[in-house]
C-alpha cells in the first residue's frame, strides 16, 4: 500500500508515495497506488485515472540508465508500447517523469491499461469450454499478427539470455544464446521433449557455436504424436497445433496462416485481423552511449501525446 513519503522537493503537481521501500512520485491524477507485481526490471502498481476516473497499471523502471544495455532497452520497449496501437496489445495510455530538466533526469514511469486477470488466471479459476478455447486461441492469434514486425535484431550480450526467469523462450532464442543457464536448459529440453531434437541442417543454421555443440550432444529424440499426446482434442485442433509447435521458425506457421486454419474458421475475419504497421527499428544500429539514449528517452517523453502516442520524436 501506499504511504506519504518528505524527502526532496515534488515536482509541482505530482504527489510523493512509498511503495514496498521505494519513493514514487507520480502525477496528482493518478490516485489509490497499490503494488501488484515485480521483477528484475521494475515494480506495477494498479492506480486510478482521476482524470478517466478508470483504472490503469503505472511501471517503473529500476534504475533504467544503470547501463548501455539497461538504457537501449528501456530506450526500446518506450518506442515499441508507443508503436504498438491494438486491442489484443498492451499499449501506453501515458509516459512521464519527475525530473525537472534532462539533466536531473534518473526515472521514467509508463503507464497502461489495467487488466485485472492473466489467462493464466482465467485457466486455474473454471474450466475452459472448447468454444472459449477456440475464441482464446483467435485472439491470441491476432495479437501475435500484430507482434510480427519481421525483425532479426542479435543483441550482443543479450544474447545470453536474461538473468531472470521468464515463464517461456521460443527455441531459435536459446539456440542462439552464447551461455546456458540451468533454467534455459530445463526450458531447451521441455521443448525438445515434445518437438525432438532439431535435423542437421537446423544445427548448422545456429549462431552459437556452444548451441550447436550442446544440441549436437542431446541423445536423439522423435516428435510426439500430438493426436496421442491429445487424444480427445478436436482434430483440427491438433493439426493446429502441428503447425505451430515446429522447432524450425522457418517451416512453422505464421500467426497470419494461423488465423485462417480451419480450426478458427468460425472467427476468422480477414478485416478483422490487421497486419502490423511498419516500424522503423534503425536505431537498433545505432552507436550511442548512454547520455546519448538517455537523451531520446526524454525527447520521446516530452513530445508524448496521448491522443497521438504512436508519432514518436525520432
Amino acid at each position: 500500500m501506499e504511504s506519504p513519503v518528505k524527502d526532496s522537493p515534488v515536482r509541482p503537481g505530482f504527489h510523493r508515495l512509498e511503495i514496498q521501500k521505494t519513493t514514487w512520485d507520480v502525477p496528482e491524477r493518478y490516485t489509490a497506488l497499490r503494488a501488484i507485481g515485480s521483477g528484475a526490471y521494475g515494480t506495477v502498481c494498479s492506480a486510478i485515472d482521476q482524470k478517466t476516473k478508470e483504472s490503469v497499471a503505472i511501471k517503473k523502471l529500476y534504475r533504467p540508465f544503470q547501463s548501455l544495455i539497461h538504457t537501449k532497452r528501456a530506450y526500446r520497449e518506450l518506442r515499441l508500447l508507443r508503436h504498438i496501437q491494438h486491442e489484443n496489445v498492451i499499449s501506453l495510455i501515458d509516459v512521464f517523469t519527475p525530473d525537472s530538466t534532462l539533466e536531473k533526469f534518473q526515472t521514467f514511469y509508463m503507464v497502461m491499461p489495467f487488466v485485472a486477470q492473466d489467462l493464466g488466471h482465467i485457466m486455474k479459476e473454471r474450466r475452459l469450454t472448447d468454444r472459449i478455447i477456440t475464441y482464446l486461441f483467435y485472439q491470441l492469434l491476432r495479437g501475435l499478427q500484430i507482434l510480427d514486425f519481421g525483425l532479426a535484431r542479435q543483441t550482443e550480450s543479450e544474447m545470453t539470455g536474461y538473468v531472470v526467469t521468464r515463464w517461456y523462450r521460443a527455441p531459435e532464442i536459446i539456440f542462439n544464446w552464447m551461455h546456458y543457464s540451468q533454467t534455459g536448459i530445463d526450458q531447451l529440453k521441455k521443448i525438445l521433449r515434445m518437438t525432438g531434437t532439431p535435423d542437421s541442417s537446423l544445427v548448422q543454421r545456429m549462431q552459437s557455436k556452444d548451441a550447436q555443440s550442446y544440441v549436437q550432444g542431446l541423445p536423439p529424440q522423435k516428435k510426439k504424436n500430438f493426436k496421442e499426446v491429445f487424444p480427445s482434442m478436436d482434430a483440427n485442433a491438433v493439426d493446429l497445433l502441428e503447425g505451430m509447435l515446429l522447432l524450425d521458425p522457418e517451416t512453422r506457421l505464421t500467426a497470419k496462416q494461423g488465423l485462417s486454419h480451419p480450426f478458427l474458421v468460425e472467427y476468422h475475419d480477414p478485416e478483422c485481423e490487421p497486419d502490423s504497421e511498419p516500424y522503423d527499428d534503425s536505431f537498433e544500429s545505432l552507436e550511442l552511449v548512454v547520455g546519448e539514449w538517455k537523451s531520446l528517452i526524454h525527447m520521446e517523453i516530452m513530445t508524448f501525446d496521448p491522443d497521438n502516442p504512436s508519432k514518436t520524436a525520432m
